[in-house]
């Protein structure tokens, strides 16, 4: 890739529409914050951790992520987590960011969930003065508990209603599938939540379509398998749902084992609204920036290829269109002049 092409990506205005929080625990934060809590973490040195960030499949990479949240306890700990991961998003020029958060991983340790929100709000209402990144919450449900934990979580978070905007689904796939969660979606949409579900990244086509058509989500996180199945592929083309994809967590997690098998082109070019987003960064080893630059080198994407990618990011967020607009202006504008 030329250079060029490099510092246009690098400073194209974003959006990021699937980032996990707790994925962005980087392992000196990790550190810091088992010493500041007393909680014993299996590893001596930064060095250490990152070794063991080799995974098989996506549950290999799950047992090390609930381990190390185990730091993640007062209120200030999900501040600082929160305001590094804002600090790397103002460094990838990302103007907004829709984050996923996981209260279930943290209750089921005793972990009180306004301890949880108010961190991260705190942190975001900062980042929005600090740095002028707009932010929604969209809490997450983990698939591989049963539907009464979750929806004893989605009436808890009635308390804080105020604070989140969306309900996803997300953890262990295989197994899980959108179903097993209907009537807690159900629920959330009559709440006046949106809704999205991660799918068809190491689950089959099949998974997606229950998203759809069980769930009634507003977005696809992943989606990867959906190729595999035509009439889904023009149900999603045609019904304008967007895919959430993320290319280096699907090369680390083994989902593809060459970035040049990744669909997003493909996708693109059958109309369906595909944005690119960095996941649980950390512990993939890439930021948005990383991302675009990995998935542009594999598959020689080209300029308008990049434009595309970033307005269908703004353009398939929870935000006003009038706010959609004004963001997909800023890259019109830095389009021309780069």
């Amino acid at each position: 890739m030329d250079t060029s092409l490099s510092r246009f990506i690098c400073g194209i205005p974003k959006c990021e529409l699937h980032i996990h929080i707790e994925g962005t625990l980087e392992p000196e934060l990790m550190f810091k914050l088992a010493e500041r809590n007393n909680v014993n973490i299996p590893y001596n040195s930064v060095e250490e951790v990152k070794k063991a960030y080799e995974y098989s499949d996506l549950q290999g990479f799950l047992d090390i992520y609930y381990e190390s949240a185990r730091v993640l306890i007062n209120e200030e700990d999900f501040y600082d987590l929160t305001m590094a991961y804002l600090v790397k998003a103002h460094r990838d020029n990302i103007l907004h960011s829709e984050i996923f958060f996981d209260p279930q991983t943290h209750t089921s340790r005793g972990i009180e969930f306004s301890t949880v929100i108010k961190g991260i709000t705190r942190a975001l209402k900062e980042g929005e003065e600090k740095f002028g990144i707009s932010a929604k919450l969209i809490m997450c449900f983990l698939r591989d508990l049963d539907e009464n934990s979750a929806m004893n979580t989605l009436n808890t978070a009635m308390q804080f209603k105020e604070y989140i905007s969306a309900v996803g689904l997300d953890s262990a796939e295989i197994g899980n599938p959108p179903v097993k969660f209907k009537n807690v979606f159900e629920a959330a949409r009559q709440y006046g939540f949106n809704c999205v579900a991660h799918a068809g990244e190491e689950g089959p086509a099949e998974y997606v379509w229950e998203a759809v058509n069980y769930l009634k989500v507003n977005r696809i996180d992943h989606g990867n398998r959906s190729i595999d199945d035509e009439a889904l592929i023009k149900k999603l083309a045609a019904d304008g749902i967007p895919l959430t994809m993320c290319p280096l967590s699907n090369l680390k997690l083994k989902v593809l084992t060459d970035l040049k098998e990744h669909p997003i082109k493909r996708m693109l070019d059958l109309g369906i609204t595909a944005t690119i987003n960095s996941d649980d960064p950390a512990y993939f080893g890439g930021y948005i920036n990383d991302n675009y630059l990995a998935i542009a080198a594999a598959l020689n994407l080209q300029k308008d290829d990049i434009i595309k990618l970033a307005k269908n990011s703004f353009a398939a967020s929870f935000l006003p269109q009038d706010k959609k607009n004004a963001f997909i202006a800023l890259i019109d504008a830095y389009s021309k002049d780069n």
